[in-house]
């Protein structure tokens, strides 16, 4: 079946002419082909069966206060929903309650939210963007082959809104201001409806600043990039093979595609068949029901600081880690991203504390050594330990992604900013 599917992907790409060069061979050229002024990253919207709660715990966990509500406690009897916000990153929880038709949301539906979460579980509904007019960028998309969610609403005389279909039942939702608002005011530069939350944590910060990209999954790549493509004028910024990030037993193929500014980034991915295990994407496509977003790209101005933030309260209501790669993956990462990651920030990651303590016992000697950020020995072999104890380096880096192509002209990167997801 998996060789069937295969087979006939890539006849289907060679009469569309679409194909893959991989990221090495990928030139990347952007011709300012939006369709509309795309700004950035307004928010991205989490559809759930528990606001409260699951508000509460991305707080905790991210380090981002929760600055804004429309619930019953603001005359919204339809829904319940937290705005999270920390620097320009913006993470709104919302859950149906019922009632009349009170919504801030105007697209909000309860019984369309408890369907989407019956079905997907907790996940992102919306990724919205600051558009210069939510109006226009509505009608050039609709006008370019892009399937209408929502139509365009002005909300109390100055907030666009209006939504589009992306993939799966995930909207593209597009919002714009007629003026610039008062920053004590979330109805003004949020969206209308909202009021100040005045029982959050303010203090909560761990460095998070940004959205970086959002990536969705797919089952096939081809026609879901021609399709945003077709409607936003988006130009591809780069693209990623199984050769490129799979291995011999799974993969994927991935294509980034961006606005004019390069501020906005969403990613596709599609599963690879013909692998020894079924890949990654094909699973998420499976227990996900179809396709949706995989996962968010975070930048932070210190990955040191967030992670070591982060861990302290992995199992007091944050998030846990990743298991460790494979010792390969840091004994191979100086010559992958030693132009990204210099000596001394492969060395912090060992050393500030994010990691855990490991005893090297060899006959009566023990040395002990912090070897890895998820407490695990990352070079159990004692050959590589005594190796690599000798060089006075130890390779080690967050299995959180640090994406070495992100280094760019408009962006300090790495460098300056570092990247989790």
């Amino acid at each position: 079946m998996q060789e069937e599917e295969r087979e006939r992907r890539e006849s289907s790409n060679v009469q569309t002419g679409f194909k893959l060069v991989g990221f090495t061979n990928f030139v990347r050229t952007n011709p300012k082909s939006d369709r509309f002024q795309v700004n950035r990253f307004h928010h991205i919207g989490f559809w759930c069966t528990d606001a409260t709660n699951s508000s509460r715990r991305f707080s905790w966990g991210l380090g981002m206060p929760i600055v804004a509500k429309s619930d019953l406690s603001t005359g919204n009897q339809i829904h319940a929903s937290y705005l999270l916000r920390s620097g320009d990153l913006s993470f709104l929880f919302s859950a149906a309650t019922g009632g009349a038709s009170t919504a801030s949301l105007p697209t909000f539906d309860a019984a369309t939210c408890l369907a989407f979460a019956a079905k997907h579980g907790f996940g992102v509904r919306a990724i919205a963007l600051e558009v210069a007019d939510a109006e226009a960028a509505f009608n050039a998309s609709v006008a370019n082959g892009a399937e209408p969610a929502s139509p365009p609403a002005l909300l109390d005389g100055r907030t666009g809104f209006a939504e589009v279909r992306l993939y799966g039942d995930v909207v593209l939702r597009y919002v714009s201001h007629k003026d610039a608002a008062p920053r004590a005011d979330p109805s003004r530069w949020f969206l209308p409806g909202f009021e100040a939350a005045s029982w959050s944590f303010p203090e909560l910060d761990y460095g998070i600043r940004r959205l970086d990209h959002a990536v969705g999954n797919v089952p096939e790549l081809a026609p879901a990039v021609r399709y945003l493509k077709g409607f936003s004028g988006f130009h591809e910024f780069a693209e990623f093979t199984a050769e490129d990030v799979g291995t011999s037993e799974s993969g994927l193929n991935s294509v980034f595609l961006a606005n004019n500014s390069e501020t906005v980034l969403l990613a596709l991915n599609e599963p690879v068949y013909g692998t020894k295990r079924k890949s990654q994407i094909e699973t998420y496509l499976e227990h996900n029901e179809g396709a949706g977003v995989q996962h968010l790209a975070l930048v932070t101005h210190d990955i040191f600081t967030t992670l070591r933030e982060m861990r302290k309260r992995s199992f007091l209501g944050g998030f846990e880690f990743t298991p460790s790669p494979t010792p390969t993956y840091y004994a191979n990462l100086h010559k992958r991203a030693g132009d990204v990651l210099t000596t001394e920030m492969i060395r912090a990651l060992c050393f500030r504390g994010l990691g855990a303590w490991w005893r090297m016992r060899k006959g009566r000697r023990t040395r002990r050594v912090h070897v890895g950020v998820l407490g695990k020995a990352i070079f159990p072999n004692l050959k590589n330990m005594r190796r690599l104890w000798k060089l006075k380096e130890l390779r080690v880096i967050s299995a959180l992604c640090l994406k070495k192509f992100r280094c760019r002209e408009s962006n300090p990167g790495l460098l300056g900013e570092s990247q989790i997801s």
